[in-house]
Parts: structure tokens; sequence; C-alpha cells
């Protein structure tokens, strides 16, 4: 009897899309537009103005198109690039990159107020309809409302691959509902790693040993909590979910009491989606559990004092007011936080060819030369209503690219399948997800910056992706991914449609 072949080979995941514009010369349809209005103002300075004129307006624009359609290996132009460092040089001319709070800083009220993007940020608790308390963020500037939720993900060892599928299928039905529920904005999921304090362990150890044990026995479980903490970490993740505090377009804005009353009713299914997807006991963070997470962010020196405090049975007092830090200074490529110094990269491109579920493993795992490692995958759902023509467009352009040359590049020919599949699986059902990432690496020592730099560096090759500091808004982009639902996309002020149509 001939035996049945069975296995399977390992599934893999690819097919990220980048939307596109048609254009010609590599430009958009956008920077297309533009070329077409440079060459009819220099027609229109020949005939008006002089050869001499046309020939300084043809200079001009080649230089803007020069510009344009210089890039480096992160898919930044010149134009970006030099935006970006004058936009660093006003603020650091202004002094917008110093911050001091406090009874002696600037900040007239005396308080510990989070800097940046995140200062007038409101914080109010509410209950849900299971009886826990959650916190409720707004942020005034973006007119959004965020809940936090906490997990505890199992983990993938000794877990069988098919679990592992079913998890990452899970994953992408609960981000794909996402764009079904009304008034969501983003979302994003924050994975934390840093060195245990041991007074869990401590704490654990001491409620369970029996005073009437040999000494011996006793010596050991002494030596274990004084050299078990050394070498450990804790790994916690964040779920943070933003909601628009308007019904819809146009209509009048929600009060904090009204969202909390709707959201009140919704967080349970939320929950509940996110433990089938492998992230553990899920529950909204109360009010305590978000200042002390973001106290901690800010100064890691804060965390033992927490956890002792916790260890011996107490809570700390936090407000919202006072969980920011006292002193932080941006820089170019760094941003100093009262006792720690950090560094964010953002990702610039998704892996290029499939990949297996495990592929950012070791980007996600402690790491010896980092003492806290962040890394943030943001996302923004995008409405079913309005993927279908997402998709449609991102298919056109791909084939106009392709048909506009009599001899079309290989990755032309890839782009245009890659978009029919991307078409075809959205008219089947499939959800459409704008996403990205922040990776933010903290150290203690400013000797260690430069190995937390290369460490980073590397994890991200091992991942297939491609990070890239964020030059000139290290402070935005550390506040960004901290689990506060903040959508970065409402405070840029040029749209991203309009860069990427460029």
């Amino acid at each position: 009897m001939a035996a049945v072949e069975t296995s399977k080979g390992p599934r893999t995941y690819g097919n990220w899309r980048r939307p596109t514009s048609p254009g010609i010369l590599g430009l958009g349809s956008v920077g297309t537009g533009l070329l077409l209005a440079g060459l009819v103002a220099i027609v229109i300075t020949v005939m008006v103005a002089g050869l001499l004129e046309a020939v300084i307006v043809t200079a001009v624009l080649g230089c803007v198109m020069l510009a344009v359609l210089t890039k480096d290996s992160h898919g930044k132009n010149v134009l970006s690039r030099g935006g970006a460092r004058i936009a660093w040089w006003s603020a650091r001319s202004r002094g917008t990159n110093v911050y001091r709070s406090g009874p002696l800083g600037r900040a007239l009220w005396g308080t510990y107020q989070l800097p940046g993007l995140a200062a007038p940020t409101r914080l109010s608790e509410h209950t849900d309809s299971y009886g826990r308390p959650f916190a409720l963020l707004y942020t005034p500037a973006t007119s959004t409302f965020s809940v936090v939720i906490g997990t505890e993900p199992d983990g993938a060892a000794l877990v069988d691959q098919e679990q592992i599928d079913v998890w990452v299928a899970d994953w992408g039905h609960w981000l794909a509902n996402l764009g079904d529920e009304p008034g969501i904005e983003a979302a994003s999921v924050t994975i934390e790693t840093a060195p245990d304090s041991g007074t869990r362990l401590r704490r654990e150890v001491e409620m369970n040993t029996d005073h009437n044990a040999p000494e011996f026995a006793q010596e050991m479980l002494r030596e274990v909590v004084t050299r078990y903490p050394s070498g450990s970490s804790t790994v916690k993740a964040y779920v943070a979910i933003s909601f628009n505090a308007s019904h819809r377009s146009g209509s009048k804005k929600r009060k904090a009491e009204e969202m909390a009353r709707e959201l009140a009713a919704r967080l349970p299914g939320l929950t509940a989606g996110l433990q089938a997807t492998g992230a553990g006991a899920a529950h909204p963070l109360s009010a305590q559990e978000l200042c002390e997470a973001i106290r901690i962010a800010y100064d890691p020196a804060a965390a033992v004092l927490i956890d002792e405090a916790h260890a011996s049975g107490e809570t700390p007092e936090l407000s919202w007011p006072d969980v920011g830090p006292s002193a932080a200074q941006a820089s170019w490529g760094g941003y100093r936080h009262d006792s720690a110094y950090s560094c964010t990269w953002a990702m610039t491109s998704a892996p290029r060819g499939n990949v297996q579920s495990g592929v950012l493993a070791r980007l996600l795992a402690p790491h010896r030369d980092i003492a806290r490692k962040r890394v943030t995958l943001l996302y923004r759902p995008i409405d079913a209503a309005k993927a279908a023509a997402i998709v449609e467009a991102d298919l056109r352009a791909a084939e106009f690219r392709m048909t506009s040359t009599s001899k079309p590049a290989a990755r032309d020919s890839l782009a245009v399948r890659a978009a029919a599949a991307t078409a075809g699986e959205e008219a089947s059902g499939a959800g459409l997800v704008q996403f990205g990432m922040l990776v933010t690496a903290t150290v203690a020592d400013l000797d260690k910056e430069a190995d937390a730099r290369a460490a980073i560096d590397n994890l991200g090759a091992t991942a297939r992706l491609r990070l890239r500091p964020v030059y000139g808004s290290q402070d935005s982009a550390f506040a960004a991914a901290l689990p506060l639902g903040l959508v970065l996309a409402k405070h840029i002020r040029v749209p991203a449609e309009l860069r990427e149509k460029l």
C-alpha cells in the first residue's frame, strides 16, 4: 500500500503593498502634475520674457525634480530630508527640544506633565459592563479617545505550529474586524522588554517559605532570590485602540462620559476577541496601571521603587499630571529623559518576500545590550467601503507603470501581480489595514548607546525589516511608541497621501 503524503510546508505570509499613484519618470500623480505645470511655465516664459529667463526657470524646475527623484535606501528623497533638517533647526533655535517640568520647570502650573504630543491628553477612569475599571485617554488635538488593554501572551514555546497558525489567522480576523467597528481610528500593539527587579520573585518566595524547613533549603531559596533576577527579564504587552470623538464627520463631538458609556459595552467583546489570538488574559488597564507604565517609560529608575511598593502591599500614588519626566531633551538622533537615553527607529520597508510567523521573534525578545526595548506596531484599519477603491486604484497605478514603457522592469511586473492578488483578496472579503512599526531602545548609560544601535540594526536585519532612526523627531517618536493611542497621521502637517503621490 502506498504511503499517503500528509506533511505540509510551513505557512508563509507576505504581499504587503505600499500605495502608489500613476505617473511618469518615477513620479507620482502630484509630481507629474508639477512637472507638466513647470513645462507650461517654461513655454510661457519663452513667449513673454525671453530665452534667458526660460533657462533660469528650467534650471529651477530641474533642481526641484532632481530633489524629488533622488532617494536613499529608505525611499526618502532630498526634499523630504531637507525639510526634516530645516524643521529640526527651527525647533532647536526656538528651544522646543528642551523640556523642564515640576516646581522649577518652565510650566506655570508646576506639575510633571507629559511633553510633546502627549501634553494635552486627559485621563479619566470608568467601569465597563463586567465591572472592570478602565482608563480613558482623550487627545484634544485629534479629537480621539483611547483605551489601553493589557495582555499576557502565551508565547510560542512548546506550542504546535498548527496552533500558532490559528492564532495568526485569528489576529488577522481581529484586525479586519476593526474596520467594521464604528468610530475606530487606529490601533497599536506595544511589546516591552525590561530587566526584572526581582521583587515579585522575592515576595512569592517569602509568602510560601516554611520557617520550620531545614536551614539548608531556606538558604538555597535565598540564594535563588538573590541571583535569579540578575539575568531575567519581564515582557509586557499592551493594545491601544483609538476612537473618534464624533459619530460621523461633521457631527457633535462626544464628551468623556458619553464615550465611556458606549465603550463600557464594547470593551468585553474586544477583549474576548483578543484572547482568541494568543494574547492570553486581556483586561483594560486602570488609570493607576497606565500611570505606572508611562512613568516607568520616561524614568526607568522608578520601576524598582514601584515594584518594591507593590511588594510591600502599597500602591504608589500617581496622577496623570505627574507621570512625565522632570527633564527631557531631544537631539537629532536621540532623546534624553530623566534617568535614561532612548533612540527610536521607524520601519521604512516591510519584508519584500514571504516570511513565517516567527519572523519578529528575535526583535521582540530581550537583548543583553538594550536595557529596555519597546516594539510598537501601528495599525490604521480602512473602512470596507473605501478599501475597494484603494486597491483598485493601486492596481490601475501598477498597470500604468508597466504599460508606460516598452520594456517594463521585472519589479513592475511583480507589482502588477501583487496588486491584482491584493484586489482579489479584498473582493473575497479580506480586510485592508495600513501598518507601521516603531522600535525604541533605551539605555541607562550613554556609553552603551553604540551597542544598542548596533543591536537594533542586527535585529532589524533578522526580521527582514528596513529600519531608519527618526531623525529630528525623536521626542515625538518616543511618545508615539508608548501605549497612548496617538494617531500620528493626524499630527503630520503634510498629509501622507500627498507625500506618496509626489
